[in-house]
């Protein structure tokens, strides 16, 4: 469950460096004794790569600057790398269908169900933000919510492959990104009434930023926490290809077993036309940036990317 601490542009490179056998033993501790006790062990995870992983320390820092509005303490970079260990820790109760043991409270589910009722289906976007599985979950404990998550199946592959062994059913609802059939595996998905889930706050290294037309160009340059920072056009584009409503989606992690899950409207691109398209891409996503940092700032700890993420000039 190591924070990831690649640039920007080629996290995507970076091989997860977790030890399958240790992850094994973190779920079998969990499992057996609890998750009072599992999450004891956090806190010697947390601490070594507080310690011991300086660049991931550094983002933390300067993000946390941003987020916090003041000067990050140690503490402050130990709640973060602590909050994202404890994210992935739940992920195995999650899956294992122990919503029993969370208190997740569900904010905007009424506009979203609004959007359902007009056309079947609606496209959820994110960031690495929380916990996406505490949403899933969401989904699945109550009757007619389905969702699906467009992603990299490489990304964090020992630790996706550690959860599937808890529960087999957890890859089910997971669509492979990348591939030339990803869109039209979205599309069916979304004819059938799930909610697809994309996170959009990560570049995969494509060249091109900012620049004069949506078409040349892989990144926008949008304001995020008071300063510019480049934000990956592909899941707008194929947002607006799919021409359904877009809304933001988080679980943020509260604390103890407390989880906050928000859907915010975003864009409706179901009745934009090809000549509005570039301008209402542009739109939702600076609308998109501007969600993500009053998050930011009201959730700070939940943010997950432990790598240099604004744009020097």
């Amino acid at each position: 469950m190591k924070p990831e601490t690649t640039p920007s542009g080629d996290w995507r490179r970076q091989q997860e460096r977790s030890n399958l056998a240790i992850l094994k033993l973190m779920v079998w501790i969990s499992l057996t004794f609890g998750r009072t006790v599992g999450r004891l062990v956090l806190h010697g995870i947390a601490a070594y790569y507080v310690l011991f992983a300086p660049r991931a320390r550094r983002a933390s820092r300067d993000y946390l600057h941003r987020a916090l509005g003041r000067w990050a303490e140690w503490t402050d970079g130990y709640r973060h790398v602590f909050s994202f260990a404890s994210t992935i820790h739940d992920r195995i109760y999650l899956l294992n269908d122990r919503f029993d043991l969370f208190d997740i409270e569900v904010i905007g589910a009424e506009a979203l169900q609004a959007a359902l009722a007009r056309q079947p289906g609606a496209l959820l976007i994110g960031a690495h933000l929380g916990s996406f599985e505490a949403l899933r979950a969401v989904g699945r404990g109550q009757a007619g919510l389905k969702v699906a998550m467009l992603m990299y199946e490489e990304n964090a592959r020992k630790i996706n492959a550690t959860l599937q062994a808890i529960n087999p059913k957890a890859g089910e609802d997971i669509l492979p990104l990348g591939r030339i059939d990803s869109m039209l595996l979205a599309r069916d998905k979304l004819e059938q009434g799930y909610l697809v889930g994309m996170l959009a706050d990560r570049q995969l290294g494509e060249q091109g930023q900012g620049g004069k037309g949506l078409a040349e160009n892989s990144a926008v340059d949008c304001d995020f926490l008071g300063e510019k920072a480049a934000f990956p056009l592909g899941p707008w584009r194929m947002a607006a290809m799919l021409r359904r409503p877009v809304f933001f989606m988080t679980g943020l992690y509260l604390g103890g077993n407390r989880y906050q899950i928000h859907f915010e409207p975003l864009a409706d691109f179901s009745t934009v036309t090809r000549p509005e398209r570039d301008t209402a891409i542009r739109c939702a996503m600076q609308h998109y940036a501007d969600r993500l940092s009053h998050h930011c700032r009201a959730a700070p700890y939940n943010w997950f990317n432990f790598f240099d993420f604004w744009i020097k000039k």
